[in-house]
Parts: structure tokens; sequence; C-alpha cells
């Protein structure tokens, strides 16, 4: 019976073929893209902003303050290590995310990551080092941890009310919003974070010099930054460049940039340089890297061998050295092309109020202070209302003290329980609060001695809770106290400078184009059609002047030039490939050469059109294309401080470009067009632009279906009239070639 009626219950499910009517089917909502961005988009983006990327004015990313508050809970303070699994596996209750995500940021935190200056994480076994990329933690069962003392300084009077509270994610327990640090955490360790559409990068401060900037400002808010907090300081020390003008710049507004230098020894015994500390910026590995590609493109001889020796005592890169080679303007080179000195880029974003916002140094202090001045205030105030609750109670019992015996018998002549308090309260005086107080103290208490005792703290009581009113009246009473409290952390746990600040920078550093020093003598390249090129020396040329060539291929271009000459590739995807000839060894008129697009690391598909040399970078780039327009850029807009090896949007390639060409100064160009005329145009007609990917102005007036066909260095050309090519203003059509010219052309 009870099957029968549970069958007559199932809803009928349509099955295929039968016809069911769905509303709305297939239509189409338009929907406009402003609304899918605020529903949809803006959440998701404010979420990662406010609760996942950017700090706090704790110092602290919601991930960080989650894990700490957890170890801080498990009395993992004072108590031993525990596990790091079972750490993350308790960290779930507030921080809803996986436990490898977890695990992560624990690792980060941990003293034997060497990630922050501050380490807040006490830890044992293997937590990889910051400064190594394929140096992994080993698994979180493996590994114990637990707060470093420091963090008594986080969690301080947490429990007095100081900071809010919220629930988690399952609304199972509670977390702090913030924790009520007692020092500057937010600018004592470096912290990245990238949200959308903002980021942050913190770099960290010696906490010796950041307490003792920190007192200072509050004593006075017009004290100068950079006498006491002289430049940030980094858990990997090295070596600082110091820039005053980039310091006041990160100190007022929060962004700018630092330059750090790696420290290394020579060890002249060994004819070897011993590489222990780099910027915070790069891995070991990075800069193994990026010497092994300088070292196989023979941009550096000097390094014969290289070897990672990091063990326990840290960190350890050696370059052995071949014989009779000058350490120092090796590594002078290998500061200018590896990450061996390197910019940290400062971008001081920190959430207030729940706002993102930048600020300078001055301002996050003054910030921090307000915060801490608003916590200091919460727990004056939560032990004022304590002693005042106890003052009351204790006042209640003094009461009794005039006659114990009364009490005694009011409560034995009560005939009811519920009537004890009340008959209390209209005995002594008192009120309710006092009276439950005093109901139930025990037997064993009602003697002269005990009441005089507790009685005797009221006078002190009186004291105290005159002394926080003071503080809570006055400013600068709460000022005294934040003082007090930062120069106990700095005598507790300030620790001397790690990176080390140059005033006076050795080596050249501050050389802008950053050339490498490079043999001068003169060479003759040659480049073919195909993409092979060759250096080779007069004496080698004078052995054989027949050069060798792959079948079907032929010269494009053989010029007599120097050593040290700059080559610039463009190729068929408008980018530009940069090196020195230099950089190509010597070789003989019986070799093919060398491949441009593999030695330069050319995409695939990607050939070059033009070989430019240029030693200084003087005179212009031209460029003519299809549509009938040409485009003069300055050599110089393809020169970088940086000395980079490729640079994207060399030229327009909105058209198919025609012609282009290396002017060192200013020349006539013959343009012919695909329907027989031509235009002698001087490169001092063509206006020069600044940015290299513009679409240039027009030249050549063309009819539908005609285009650029050729361009040529008029010079080269014998016109019977080339008056009659040239025009006083641009676009003009041209005329037509005559037939002796146009021989001309064919012979050329």
């Amino acid at each position: 019976m009870a099957k029968k009626k549970a069958q007559k219950n199932i809803l009928h499910r349509p099955q295929l073929g039968d016809d069911v009517e769905i509303l709305d089917a297939g239509v189409v909502v338009e929907t406009p893209i402003t609304q899918t961005l605020e529903t949809n988009y803006m959440p998701y983006a404010m979420s990662v902003i406010v609760s996942r990327a950017l700090p706090e004015i704790d110092g602290f990313k919601p991930a960080h303050r989650k894990l700490l508050y957890t170890m801080y809970e498990m009395n993992l303070l004072k108590g031993n290590r525990t596990k790091s699994a079972n750490i993350v596996g308790s960290t779930m209750h507030l921080n809803p995310h996986g436990d490898q995500a977890i695990y992560d940021t624990m690792v980060r935190l941990a003293r034997g990551n060497e990630s922050l200056l501050v380490p807040y994480v006490s830890s044992k076994g293997n937590f990889g080092k910051a400064y190594s990329r394929d140096m992994a933690c080993a698994a979180s069962r493996y590994t114990e941890a637990k707060l470093e003392p420091i963090c008594a300084e986080l969690f301080a009077d947490i429990d007095k009310e100081t900071v809010d509270f919220v629930d988690n994610y399952d609304s199972t327990t509670t977390e702090p919003t913030l924790l009520p640090v007692s020092f500057p955490t937010i600018l004592c360790n470096n912290t990245l974070g990238i949200a959308v559409g903002m980021a942050s990068n913190i770099c960290s401060f010696n906490l010796d010099e950041l307490c003792e900037t920190t007192i200072a400002l509050l004593r006075d808010e017009k004290h100068e930054i950079i006498s006491t907090l002289k430049a940030p300081d980094f858990v990997g020390g090295g070596y600082l460049l110091y820039d005053e003008a980039a310091l006041r710049k990160i100190y007022d507004t929060g962004r700018g940039a630092v330059r750090m230098r790696a420290k290394y020894v020579y060890v002249k015994e060994n004819n070897m340089i011993e590489i222990s500390q780099i910027p915070p910026t790069t891995t070991v590995e990075a800069i193994m890297d990026k010497i092994a590609e300088l070292v196989k493109s023979g941009r550096i001889r000097e390094i014969s061998d290289m070897r990672d020796e990091t063990d326990l005592g840290g960190l350890k890169l050696t370059l052995d050295l071949k014989r009779g080679q000058d350490p120092e303007k090796l590594m002078t080179r290998l500061f200018k092309l590896t990450p061996l000195e390197d910019s940290f880029n400062c971008n001081f974003n920190i959430l207030v109020g729940g706002q993102p916002r930048v600020m300078g140094v001055r301002e996050i202090l003054t910030e921090w202070s307000a915060f801490r001045t608003e916590c200091v205030r919460r727990r004056t105030y939560y032990d004022l209302t304590g002693k005042e609750k106890r003052l009351h109670l204790l006042r209640g019992l003094k009461a009794i003290l005039l006659d114990i015996d009364k009490a005694v018998r009011i409560v034995r002549e009560t005939e009811e329980e519920s009537e004890v308090v009340p008959n209390l309260m209209i005995g002594f005086g008192i009120d309710k609060v006092q009276g439950e107080y005093v109901a139930e103290i025990k037997l064993r208490h009602l003697n002269r001695e005990y009441i005089l005792r507790r009685t005797e703290e009221i006078s002190s009581l009186e004291d105290d809770i005159a002394d926080l009113r003071e503080i809570l009246e006055k400013p600068a009473r709460i000022k005294k106290i934040i003082i007090a409290e930062l120069q106990e952390v700095r005598k507790k746990y300030g620790q001397p400078r790690r990176t080390e600040i140059l005033y006076e920078i050795p080596g050249g550093a501050d050389d802008e184009d950053g050339a490498e020093e490079m043999p001068d003598y003169p060479v003759t390249v040659f480049y073919t059609e195909e993409g092979y090129f060759k250096k080779i020396t007069p004496q080698s040329l004078r052995m054989s002047n027949e050069q060798k060539l792959k079948e079907g291929d032929a010269l494009r271009c053989q010029i007599e030039t120097k050593n040290n000459v700059n080559l610039l590739f463009f190729t068929n995807k408008a980018q530009v490939y940069k090196c020195r000839a230099g950089e190509f060894d010597d070789t003989k008129a019986s070799v093919l050469g060398e491949y441009i697009p593999a030695r330069m690391g050319m995409e695939d598909g990607e050939l070059p059109l033009y070989m430019a040399l240029t030693e200084d970078f003087k005179g212009y780039m031209v460029f003519f294309f299809e549509n009938g327009k040409a485009a003069k850029i300055p050599m110089e807009s393809y020169q970088t401080k940086q000395n980079r090896r490729k640079l994207l949007a060399a030229f327009n390639d909105k058209s198919p470009v025609v012609h282009m060409e290396y002017l060192p100064e200013e020349a006539e160009l013959a343009v012919t067009t695909s329907a027989g005329r031509m235009l002698l145009v001087h490169s001092t007609q063509i206006p020069e632009k600044a940015t290299r990917t513009t679409v240039g102005v027009a030249v050549v007036t063309l009819k539908k279906n005609v285009r650029i066909e050729s361009v040529r260095r008029a010079d080269m050309l014998e016109l019977s009239d080339p008056h009659r090519y040239r025009v006083r203003t641009l676009p003009a059509t041209g005329a037509l070639v005559k037939a002796d010219d146009i021989a001309e052309q064919i012979s050329f």
C-alpha cells in the first residue's frame, strides 16, 4: 500500500519526444555591459581588494591574520612547537582555503624561509628559502612551528576589547578584524599584494630605526624622517645604493624605487668570487641563468666555472675566474647585465578603514599612531570599567563591615531564599549587584580579617580609576604610553641593519647606457638575404675575399665598420633586436656565418628585414609604407638605458612596409609607385615623429589600387632630369618615369 502511494506522488518527467514548452526558451536578453560589470565583476574586484590582496594598517592581510590568531588560540606563543599540518587544519576554521594555500602563507612568515626581516613563526624543518626558486619547503606533516616571542606584541591585550571581533565564515566562532600591534608592523616587513586594478609593494625597514622614527614623530609632527629612518632594510642584506632624492620621494608619496646590489668577496688564493647576499627581488637560480646566457653568447668571457654552494650556512654563489682577470671590472659588468643589481619598486598601497590609499611613510605612521591610540583608549576603558565594577562590589562589602552579625541575622531570619538579597539591600542600603556579591560570600569568609583585607583594595582602586580616567581625558598620556611601549619593543627586539648603505657608488654604476667595455678595431660585416651574419677582420679578409654562402642566398650588404658598433635587426613582426658586433666571434670568409633569427632568439616565423649599424644612435630611421605614407623616427628612440636586447613596436605595422633605411644624415630618396610614377623626396621634407609606432605622414598621393613599389637612394640613380620628379610640398603624385630613367632603374 505504501509503495503504491509513493508511486502516485512521483511527478511526471518529460521523456524524449514529449512536447514540452519552456517559458522564454531561446530568447536572447540584451544586458548592458555596465550592468554586468556592476553585478558580476565589481563584487569580485572589491572582495580581492578589501579581503585578500592588500594589507591593513596592522600590517597583515586577512590570510596572515587568521593564521597567526589561530596559532595564538592554540597556545603556541609560549608552548612547544606542533606539526605544521595541525596548525593548517585548525586555521581552516577561519580561512576556508586549501591546506596548501594556508601552508604557503605560514612558510613565508617563518624564520627558516628568510622572507621577512621580522619573522613571526619559529620554524623547525625545511621551510625552503626565499632567495632560491628551486629550494622547495617540506610537506606540512614533516615541519613544526610555533609563534616567535615578538608575537606577544601582536596580541597584547587582545582580550580587552582593543579591537573588534566578527563571526567567521560559518558563524561558529569569532576572529579579530585587526590585531592590536604595539609597533608599526606595516613597515617592518616587505609585503607584496596584487589586487584587481591596483597592487601594493611595501619594502621593509629596520625595526630599531622604525621605532625611533615613530617615537620622534609622536613627539614632533614635523620631524625629518630621513634623519632617523635612513633607508629600507632587507632580510637578505646586500648593498643599497643611496639616492636621497629617490628616498625622499618614497617617504613623501609612497611610490618610487631603491637600487639594490649583491654583496661579494674576492678570494685571491683560489681566484674566485663568492656572492653571499643578493637583492630581494631575484633568486640565485635567476642570476645563474642570466650569467650562463651571457657566457654562452660570448658577452662574458672572464668566467671559467660557476657553482651554487648554498648550504646550512646560507647562500653562496661561486664564480671561478680565468687567469689574469680583474674581479672588480667583471662585477661591474655583471651588476649592469644581471639581476645582481636590481631595483625594488615601492607602492605603499594600504587599506585604511576599508579604503585603499597610497601613502608616504609620514602618513602611514600617523595613521598607525591613530590606530594604536584607539587600541590604548579601548584597553584603558576596559580596565576602567572592570575596576569600577570591582570598586562598587567592595564598597558593598565594606558596608557589612559595620555589622557582620546583622548580616548573618538577616540571612538566617529570612524565610525565602529569593528575599535574602532584597533584605540585605534594605538592611545596609546597598544595591542589587552589591547584595548579590555579599550574599555569595562563603561562610569561612565571614570574618573581620577577610573583609578588612578586601576593603583595603578600595583606596588603591580609587587611585587606579582616577589615573585611568586621566589617561582617557588627556591625549598626551596616551602618547606617553605608546612611546614607552615602542621603547620597550626597540630594547627587546631591535637588531642592527642587515642591508649596508653605499653612499659612494663604486664601479661606475651611474652610467646610464650601461655600455660594456669592448675591444675597438676595424672589421667588415656581411649580411645575407636569408639572415646570415658574419664579421671578418681586415687581415682575414685579405687572405680570402670569396664569401661562402648558402645555396640560393645572396649578400644583402657588406659594410666596413668597428667591432663595438651597435647592430639593430628590424623584423617582419615590427620588432627590433639589438646587439653589438663584438658579441659575434671573428670568423673567416669560408664559413656561412651565424643565423640571426636563432642567435637573437626571434619568435617562430619572425625574420629580419633590415640591419642598421650605428655607433652613437644619431640620425633617423625612415619607413615607407604601401599606402603612400612615410615615418621618420630619431634613432635615439631605439636606445634604452637598461640596454634591452628586444624592443616591441619598433615601427607601425598597419600598412605593409616597403622600405626601411637608416640615415645618419639627411638624404634624398626616390619613391616609385606601381602606376609608373616617381617622386624625389628629401628626408628633411618628412617631419620627425617621436613615437615609434606613428602612422607617418602622406608623401605620395595614390589613386585606388596603386601603391608604393620601391624606394632607392636618389644619389645612386643617374636621372636625365631630376627636377622633373621634385616638388615643393608633400604629398604629391610624382611624374611619369621617362624611358631613359626606367632603363637606369633596371640597370641599378
